[in-house]
């Protein structure tokens, strides 16, 4: 946190105020953050992700937020080129080129793509930097690891849903700017690092369990009536498979009960009607997930994915 606050500071386009949302830390984090100018506000317990920024969001006076995790490096210029780029196109929001702190030549993350599935991809995670992520484009789903909003658009589309809590909340506030059609701007040159993962670790049971429940929230949502005669295959295929995955790494049972209690909650999240423009986004987000992962190399889930749907 006191690395992100710096490097805040430090931005060639500085910003207004800097916020930082508390969600229930045990040390002083509170107290270095103000030492640091920052204005804290503290949620007293750990109320997930999703209700901590909305908290932060709605605290902000500016017309534009930037929304950044505390394992986030900022190179100095990285708000005036966000800024710059959507300004210049008239973009809602913009993300930048994620690397990974501890290997810069590897990919964190650029923007997010979904299949029909309910599964998503953050593209380039996992691969080594190269071209196909090096060119500026329009996208609808950004992670909210470290990205640029314009503030009114909350009022458009609303805030995070605080259902989902961590985990695939930004690809569910992706899927209704993309209905909405309010689009965002990939800016390549705006490079961020990224620890990943550092509270919890990527595979812990907690993680895989919300993740699995949050996919069910997913289709719960945005899928049109009578999905299942469209899409049920390919969920099928998507959702076995990212089981398998879960088994891989020793979480079945957390990915069991994940998908349990996404069934549990599915009719409450099925009352509000999907958006019609759904299935063009779903198919359009299918399309540009496997050009991307076409253009650098198939992982072994989406091969399998792609080949049996």
């Amino acid at each position: 946190m006191e690395r992100v606050l710096r490097d805040l500071a430090a931005q060639t386009q500085p910003p207004e105020e800097v916020v930082v949302v508390d969600n229930g830390s045990s040390d002083d984090s509170v107290a270095r953050a103000r030492r640091l100018g920052a204005r804290a506000i503290e949620l007293g317990t750990n109320t997930g992700f999703a209700r901590a920024v909305n908290q932060g969001i709605v605290e902000c006076r500016s017309p534009w937020v930037a929304i950044v995790n505390n394992d986030v490096h900022l190179p100095p210029e990285w708000l005036e080129r966000l800024h710059s780029a959507a300004d210049g196109t008239e973009a809602w929001f913009a993300t930048g080129k994620m690397l990974r702190m501890d290997a810069p030549e590897m990919l964190d993350g650029t923007f997010d793509a979904v299949c029909r599935g309910g599964c998503a991809w953050r593209c380039g995670s996992g691969r080594r930097d190269q071209s196909a992520f090096g060119q500026e484009r329009t996208i609808w789903l950004t992670p909210f690891t470290a990205a640029l909003f314009q503030k009114r658009l909350f009022l458009r589309v609303g805030l995070l849903d605080e259902q989902f809590g961590s985990y695939l909340e930004d690809v569910d506030f992706g899927l209704r700017c993309a209905a909405g059609g309010f689009h965002g701007r990939y800016v390549p040159e705006a490079v961020a690092y990224h620890h990943g993962s550092a509270t919890r670790g990527r595979w812990h049971s907690a993680t895989v369990r919300q993740i699995s429940r949050n996919q069910v929230y997913l289709i719960a949502k945005h899928y049109p009536k009578r999905w299942w005669r469209r899409y049920g295959w390919p969920v099928a295929v998507s959702q076995g498979l990212w089981g398998l995955l879960a088994l891989r790494h020793g979480r079945a049972w957390a990915y069991l009960a994940g998908k349990a209690e996404g069934v549990r909650g599915y009719r409450k999240l099925r009352a509000a009607e999907p958006p019609g423009a759904m299935d063009a986004v779903l198919s359009e987000s299918e399309s540009l997930l496997r050009q991307m992962q076409r253009r650098t190399g198939f992982d072994w889930y989406w091969r399998l994915y792609f080949l049996l749907t």
